[in-house]
């Protein structure tokens, strides 16, 4: 049998290029809104379309995991996540690419609890676990921070089909790593998969989302926007309902007994949610904003990354040391602070500054993250490890999916409500450019240079305005989870029921 640090090597190179998939559009939305002719919205869905079905799947996919073992799971995985990045890298148009990012993460969701499962049933030890998923959620946060990197030095070489691409050599790697060295584990043939509840719960997630985007949108009927909520909302409730009576529901009952479980959920949630809406709105701002090219962006966001790699395995000793309730503190409120700083930070001529306080944010929310990652593991069964990581997984992609979604939308909202565009515009590109920043640039090519930069200065007074009012209040929330953390989570590593 291999070593544990032998497997947790596997586990990286697994895992990583499912977590730079979640980010690495980020500074490639200019270039598919060009190319692709995207809109503002559709943007948004190939963006989030991918974290959203991969936490609505993660659940029965742990289920399936417990079923036939983690390490077909983990190779069944590889391979549609091959399948899909190859079919994605050839899209000729926003609905196909969209398709093809949900197919990706049908394979994410299989890969991302069996690498979990892995974690959990190789390392028995509680601190070398702790330390394990240190460098797992490090990977995890790392690799979706470097996201916007990867695809930028993609971008200044390749077209932007190769941000799809690069992940077929590490899936040919890490199937032929599974299938000669892992060693095959047994799984549970009476354990239920349940798809159709996650299928339910997809449906749910993604009716919300679309009615979400579409009232901001104001172009779209509102009553028609309210009716998919309230349909979104059904849905939502069916499947609460299923899970209280079923006999075999979606989500395991027993781990959700447990406290620091079901805080573990809520700090991953939220934490991934302001994580991410930060990285997408700065990765917006330096290429719309301040003309940064896709390199210059990446480069940009580096001591973000930097940062957040660094205190992952940081985490796991403090966690050992003074308990995840202590850390998981100590963490938000890093990252409320650091958050609230930025939100008045001029990138441009406070390069130094904003630097500072991104290294101060990444260290912070992935501490938090860490502390999410060790609650859950830690307080559940080891013949559960895989529902466990789908659940800690769920939270991760929702947070992430939810973060591209409400920093996306309410970025667009506001910066509709506050622009206040040159009143010599013609009325079809008035109504246009009023939508988002990246539809006014669009229209700006085809104006006059006069007309071109005070559409442009309009526009960038407005999104900067935004990008302020979306960073105070993640650092509002930030800071009422830190107060609900200090209630909810046990103190102490000892995390059990």
């Amino acid at each position: 049998m291999k070593s544990k640090w032998y497997v947790l090597l596997v586990v990286i190179i697994m895992y990583l290029p499912v977590s730079i998939d979640a980010t690495i559009l980020y500074v490639v939305a200019p270039v598919l809104s060009t190319q692709l002719q995207a809109s503002h919205n559709q943007l948004l869905w190939i963006m989030d379309i991918y974290p959203l079905v991969m936490a609505a799947l993660l659940l029965p996919m742990g289920a399936f995991g417990d079923r036939i073992g983690y390490r077909k799971m983990a190779i069944y995985g590889s391979l549609v996540f091959g399948i899909a990045s190859t079919v994605a890298a050839c899209a000729n148009t926003p609905e196909i690419l969209i398709a093809t990012r949900a197919l990706l993460a049908v394979g994410a969701a299989m890969i991302v609890p069996a690498t979990l499962a892995a974690v959990r049933r190789n390392y028995v030890d509680e601190k070398d676990r702790n330390m394990a998923l240190g460098i797992w959620t490090t990977v995890g946060t790392g690799g979706a921070l470097a996201g916007p990197l990867v695809g930028g030095v993609l971008l200044s070489h390749f077209y932007w089909g190769s941000v799809f691409l690069i992940n077929i050599p590490v899936v040919m790697i890490v199937i032929f790593l599974i299938s000669k060295t892992s060693p095959d584990d047994k799984g549970d043939i009476r354990q239920p998969v349940n798809l159709f509840q996650g299928l339910l719960l997809m449906s749910a997630l993604l009716i919300l989302i679309y009615a979400t985007k579409s009232l901001v949108n104001h172009g779209n009927p509102i009553l028609l926007s309210v009716y998919l909520f309230l349909v979104g909302l059904v849905l939502f409730g069916c499947f609460i309902t299923i899970q209280m009576v079923s006999r075999s529901p979606l989500l395991d009952t027993g781990l959700l007994t447990k406290r620091n479980i079901i805080a573990g959920v809520i700090l991953a949630l939220v934490s991934m949610i302001t994580l991410v809406g930060f990285e997408l709105v700065i990765s917006q701002e330096l290429q719309f904003v301040h003309r940064f090219t896709p390199v210059q962006a990446g480069l940009y966001i580096m001591p973000l990354m930097l940062a957040s790699c660094l205190a992952g395995p940081v985490a796991g000793y403090l966690i050992n040391h003074f308990g995840v309730k202590s850390v998981a503190m100590v963490g938000l409120a890093a990252s409320a602070i650091s958050l609230y700083v930025l939100s008045d930070v001029n990138f441009v001529s406070q390069t130094a500054k904003a630097w500072t306080w991104m290294v101060v944010l990444g260290a912070g929310d992935t501490v938090a993250l860490m502390a999410s990652s060790s609650a859950i593991m830690t307080a559940a069964p080891a013949d559960k490890a895989s529902s466990a990581g789908s659940l800690e997984g769920m939270s991760y992609e929702l947070g992430t999916g939810l973060g591209i979604t409400v920093f996306g939308s309410v970025l667009a909202g506001v910066y509709s409500a506050t622009v206040r565009l040159p009143e010599n515009l013609p009325r079809d590109i008035y109504a246009s450019a009023s939508k988002s920043f990246s539809e006014a640039l669009a229209i700006s090519r085809h104006l006059d240079e006069a007309s071109r930069e005070d559409l442009l200065k309009a526009a960038s007074s407005a999104f900067m305005h935004s990008h302020t009012v979306m960073l105070e209040s993640a650092s509002l929330i930030l800071t009422m989870l830190m107060i609900l953390t200090f209630f909810i989570f046990k103190p102490g590593n000892a995390f059990r029921s």
